[in-house]
């Protein structure tokens, strides 16, 4: 889960679709994450990649804020892993 500087919460998966990394341990800025590892940027509204050398975006989860609970409902959509990744 994502906190962005406006103050808006986003939910995606963890795990760069182009190496098994941490989206979680990277950067944040304008609405999107950097990997860690190779610097890929996924959109935190969409999942798509915006910077390679990743070539496909990751899932996003929909996320509402009530009463100062953040609640996340799970994508139903098929993880996008690196090769050799499994899911978790």
């Amino acid at each position: 889960m994502f906190l962005t500087e406006e103050g808006t919460v986003h939910a995606l998966d963890d795990t760069c679709t182009h190496q098994d990394a941490s989206l979680a341990a990277g950067w944040v800025e304008n609405c999107r994450v950097e990997c860690p590892l190779h610097e890929s940027t996924f959109s935190l509204r969409t999942g798509e990649v915006d910077q390679p050398p990743a070539k496909r975006g990751v899932r996003v989860h929909q996320v509402t804020v009530q009463d100062g609970e953040v609640l996340v409902e799970l994508s139903t959509a098929a993880p996008q892993l690196p090769p050799g990744v499994e899911v978790r």
